[in-house]
């Protein structure tokens, strides 16, 4: 394909051909930008700026209709022009193809895909396994910045999916919550973050601020992995549901270091992959499936800033789901050691989006994910009716970014927490639900009464050891259990108008 047509912007009717034009433009440049700076490391020196642009997608419309109404994206408000620069077409194509198809279905006239303005930053042109500027002198890599285009944060803000953003008299309306330099951008934070490359993550994400979870999940993928496909799933105890649970093919852990299903080969890439040395800040492991719909699980550690954090830059990738599994203080005397609390709203003392989320903002239970965690407890501990009802506890969890709470001068926090009824108490589960609000993915929380501050009953090491020994494996596969759920409802179910704004994007 000559330059000049890429350039030229091209009309499509047909998502898979328009898709393949967004590739060809990408590829081209990513090329161009890749073998300049392998010049310019070797160490010539470009007469002027190298540049090459992301590739955009257009649709324009007059008229308010569309073809299917039941689905919570998938058309834009109202007449206009709506426009969206794109990236990393390969990891996304999927998820672009989709959405292509369901603006022309929806609008029925064609999508427009060619060249844009926007620069791609020569750092997120890299490949994988590129290290370049490592090996240039300080002089190098300062020219460096008059050659070739760098990360420009003015180009990759939140204001489209805080709906903060303001279309200018001849812009077009944002078409995706994320511009492609955005996405970029999180895409080289996740794996700096996670130890993991994008490529692993699957569709639906488990947040934890344990390591034991993190344990008990490595544990499971290595069964699974020894065990060839069609011989039993992980969660194996109802054997009704073992086919749902038999489709992992492989498991990731930092390092990109890939365990493959026994009996299956293993895949050119898998050879780049080695142990760290030491773990990353927020490591993350993943169970795989080919249709990328297995599980992520991410230990967060603790507090609020880790937990917006991660999800900022997880929340590019538009995963399905994503579920918050921890510990939490229960906040009353009934409560025992062990039982479960399944957050239906939050008390957000965690401060760390009040800029771009306002505490007014309520963040509403989605009654898909409550029903999948409900019924997930069920089936795992084997409780029906009041049973189960004495250890799973529904109600208001309150997260806060002060983990000292219990010192603060009397009566401090704790006449708040009353008065919002909150059940339970921990430092991220208000932040993961509130992202999720935010960026529009399904989100849920089930918490483990770890200890009862106010009743007298602290962690101490003896009984914080047996607790973990005895919940953590039971909680996790509750969590698996309620993926599982989820993946089998359909997606128009799972993206919820709950989490879609007035004049809302129409990329999922």
């Amino acid at each position: 394909m000559t330059p000049t047509t890429l350039i030229v912007t091209q009309s499509f009717t047909d998502a898979a051909a328009a898709l393949a034009h967004a590739a060809t433009i990408y590829s081209t440049g990513v090329q161009h930008l890749r073998q300049s700076l392998q010049d310019f490391v070797a160490g010539a020196t470009p007469a002027g700026r190298i540049r090459a642009c992301y590739p955009f997608v257009r649709v324009r419309t007059d008229t308010v209709a569309r073809a299917d109404s039941r689905l919570s994206y998938g058309f834009v408000a109202g007449p206009g022009t709506y426009e969206t620069t794109l990236t990393r077409p390969e990891l996304f194509a999927d998820y672009y193809r989709e959405q292509f198809e369901l603006l022309l279905r929806n609008h029925g006239g064609p999508i427009e895909v060619g060249m844009s303005r926007q620069p791609i930053p020569i750092h997120f042109s890299f490949s994988e396994h590129d290290h370049v500027e490592g090996t240039m002198s300080a002089e190098r890599r300062q020219l460096m910045r008059d050659v070739f285009d760098l990360p420009d944060l003015a180009a990759m803000d939140d204001g489209i999916a805080n709906g903060t953003h303001e279309v200018g008299a001849r812009e077009p309306h944002p078409l995706a919550l994320f511009t492609a330099p955005r996405v970029d951008y999180s895409l080289q934070r996740m794996r700096h973050y996670t130890g993991t490359s994008p490529e692993h993550f699957q569709n639906f994400v488990l947040f934890t601020n344990y390591q034991f979870y993190i344990d008990e999940f490595v544990r499971l993928g290595h069964e699974m992995m020894a065990k060839p496909l069609g011989q039993g799933g992980l969660l194996g105890d109802w054997p009704k549901h073992a086919a749902e649970s038999d489709e992992y093919v492989a498991f990731v852990e930092p390092g990109n270091v890939v365990t493959r299903r026994a009996g299956l080969a293993a895949e050119p890439d898998d050879a780049f992959g080695a142990p760290l040395p030491r773990l990353p800040q927020m490591p993350a492991y993943h169970l795989v499936r080919p249709d990328r719909a297995g599980i992520t699980m991410v230990n967060i550690g603790v507090g609020p800033a880790n937990a917006k954090n991660i999800s900022d830059h997880i929340a590019v990738l538009r995963p399905h789901a994503w579920l918050m599994l921890g510990h939490c203080a229960g906040l009353r005397n009934t409560q025992q050691l062990g039982d479960y609390v399944l957050a239906h709203g939050y008390v957000r003392e965690d401060h760390v989006l009040d800029e771009e989320l306002p505490l007014w903002v309520p963040i509403p239970p989605l009654a898909e994910v409550q029903l999948a965690l409900e019924r997930a407890v069920a089936d795992v501990t084997q409780l029906q009716g009041y049973e189960l009802k004495r250890i799973l506890r529904t109600g208001t969890v309150a997260s806060t970014d002060n983990r000292n709470w219990e010192l603060l001068p009397h009566p401090g926090p704790e006449r708040r927490f009353s008065q919002s009824r909150a059940v339970a108490l921990d430092m991220e589960s208000a932040t993961i639900a509130a992202n999720g609000f935010r960026f529009r993915v399904p989100y849920g929380t089930l918490l483990c009464v770890s200890d009862k501050p106010l009743h007298g009953e602290i962690k101490l090491p003896g009984m914080a050891n047996a607790f973990y020994r005895e919940r953590v494996d039971q909680h996790l596969r509750i969590g698996m259990r309620a993926i599982e759920l989820l993946r089998r409802q359909r997606l128009d179910q799972l993206h919820s108008r709950k989490l879609r704004s007035f004049a809302e994007v129409a990329f999922q």
